[in-house]
């Protein structure tokens, strides 16, 4: 694909080594430089992908997904809809709407940037890191995220919006001289004073995103019962789970509910769908989730993951947790983790007590997961980081730890390009499913998506194949502009798509039968 060449411009001159930072950068260096790591690539390969991969950790992914409620409607229909949306959005630019061949419920929109022709005003908006992120995946700016703004801007002023990426700019100050980073231009739906009002935070638009760096559709009331904003590996894990209609389904650490609702919606909204958090706001969100895509067979739990399994079996008849041993058919363990894989990420904001606490917290909850699977049941781990204490060590230590667990190939499996399965039973389309797994028969069956494992926890080469590690450090393509767009194949297009997204792994076992 003939693209430009992409400045790192967005990075700021140095990651940061001071609090919270302090001990990451030296902790991961270690982890990208582990010794099997080094007698497989050599020093230098590993340092190149390393830093290779800090490069484009601090970049938006190429591609916007959505995944479609095919609850609700067929993907070609919303696609059209979206199309018209995005030309409504952009007015000019053609921005194709991409449906991927082996993920069949997900559309792709490829995000034009860095643009670097645009003229910065004087007037300035800065907004913390979390908001400065999610502008740069195509949102607006909204009161909550904004941290400061020069003395007299006005309803209706053109501003020039820049992230605080360190967290060092004092709420409401006038000027800010520290490390900011550019995100675009915009127009402020209000004024200074009315942004800092005495009375009370406000919700609600504060700045209106016109020339972002990054070109990336808004999805603000977008088809909200129609699309669910998804990052691609995201989905990959519930198609990696692949539930069937009828069967009961545990989705461990659920909110905001994106894999849950898209458990549900594979299974027809037939079955059943234990969505659990232990924060209740979150649960909340699920809840509601749920609802906005019209989807009944899921039940969503405040509770404790690590307290999910019962000692005792229980006199009342409540359907909650906790849950007897062996009370699910496939668990899902999308775990708490460092969150490292997260794009774009321009600095560390945990320390690295925090970063190396997540591991035994992991353990817990898959411990409790095992008992609470079924024998021969599907249990599917996944990350959004980086780290291999969260993931091939995690796997390393359940195949010894549980002696019943097997690591199981990742394909995803779709009949729906062959045929039209509303026509037939489900016994019937099992009945297909169970053939495409037979000695040479590949009937809709596809590889998996992401690279394998990562060297570095004493797991085999045959063990590695079996994980999905979707490495962002895979990518050679930097930045993407109109011309380039144009010039580009679908198929080299879906291949980035496949690449160039968030750090995430994903590791399935099988539980095997009681003998």
């Amino acid at each position: 694909m003939a693209t430009p060449h992409r400045r790192d411009f967005l990075r700021p001159p140095r990651r940061r080594r001071d609090r919270p930072g302090i001990g990451v950068e030296e902790y991961l260096t270690k982890v990208f430089s582990n010794n099997e790591l080094i007698t497989a690539l050599g020093t230098q390969e590993a340092e190149n992908k390393y830093q290779s991969l800090l490069s484009r950790l601090s970049h938006p992914p190429s591609f916007t997904t959505v995944r479609v409620n095919t609850h609700l409607a067929s993907v070609k229909h919303v696609k059209k809809l979206l199309f018209e949306e995005i030309q409504k959005q952009f007015k000019g630019p053609y921005v194709p709407v991409l449906e991927h061949p082996k993920l069949q419920d997900i559309l792709l929109i490829p995000v034009i940037g860095p643009r670097q022709d645009l003229k910065k005003h004087p007037s300035e908006v800065i907004v913390g890191a979390q908001c400065g992120y999610a502008v740069l995946r195509g949102a607006h700016v909204y009161v909550p995220g904004i941290v400061s703004t020069s003395r007299f801007v006005k309803a209706g002023d053109l501003v020039s919006v820049y992230s605080d990426i360190e967290g060092k700019c004092k709420r409401g100050a006038k000027e800010f001289e520290g490390v900011k980073v550019f995100l675009g231009n915009g127009i402020s739906e209000l004024s200074r004073n009315e942004i800092f009002s005495s009375s009370g935070p406000l919700k609600g638009l504060g700045v209106r995103m016109i020339e972002p760096v990054y070109l990336s559709p808004s999805f603000d009331n977008v088809l909200p019962s129609h699309l669910f904003l998804q990052n691609l590996p995201s989905v990959v894990v519930s198609h990696i789970l692949n539930p069937q209609p009828g069967e009961k389904i545990l989705d461990m650490c659920a909110a905001p509910g994106g894999k849950a609702t898209h458990l549900a919606t594979l299974m027809h909204d037939q079955g059943e769908v234990i969505a659990m958090d232990r924060i209740a706001k979150k649960v909340k969100k699920i809840k509601l989730n749920a609802e906005l895509l019209q989807l009944n067979c899921i039940k969503a739990f405040c509770y404790d993951g690590t307290k999910a399994l019962s000692v005792e079996k229980r006199e009342d008849e409540q359907e909650g947790p906790p849950f007897l041993p062996e009370s699910f058919d496939r668990i899902l363990l999308d775990a708490p983790c460092s969150g490292m894989g997260q794009r774009p990420n321009m600095a560390y904001s945990s320390t690295l007590k925090e970063v190396t606490s997540y591991q035994p917290l992991q353990r817990k909850l898959f411990t409790v997961a095992v008992n609470l699977l079924k024998p021969g049941g599907v249990l599917v781990y996944s990350t959004c980081t980086i780290t291999l204490s969260e993931n091939e060590e995690q796997v390393a230590w359940a195949l010894k730890r549980f002696p019943c667990l097997q690591l199981h190939p990742q394909v995803i499996v779709s009949l729906s390009h062959l045929v039209d399965t509303s026509f037939y039973t489900q016994s019937i389309v099992s009945h297909f499913l169970s053939l495409a797994t037979g000695p040479g028969i590949t009937l809709g069956k596809e590889p998996h998506i992401g690279g394998e494992g990562m060297k570095g926890a004493g797991l085999s080469l045959d063990q590695l194949k079996l994980l999905q590690r979707f490495d962002p450090a895979a990518v050679t393509l930097q930045g993407m502009d109109i011309n380039s767009l144009q010039d580009s194949r679908e198929d080299d297009l879906i291949s980035l798509a496949n690449k160039d997204c968030i750090g995430f792994f994903i590791a399935k076992f099988i539980k095997s039968k009681s003998k």
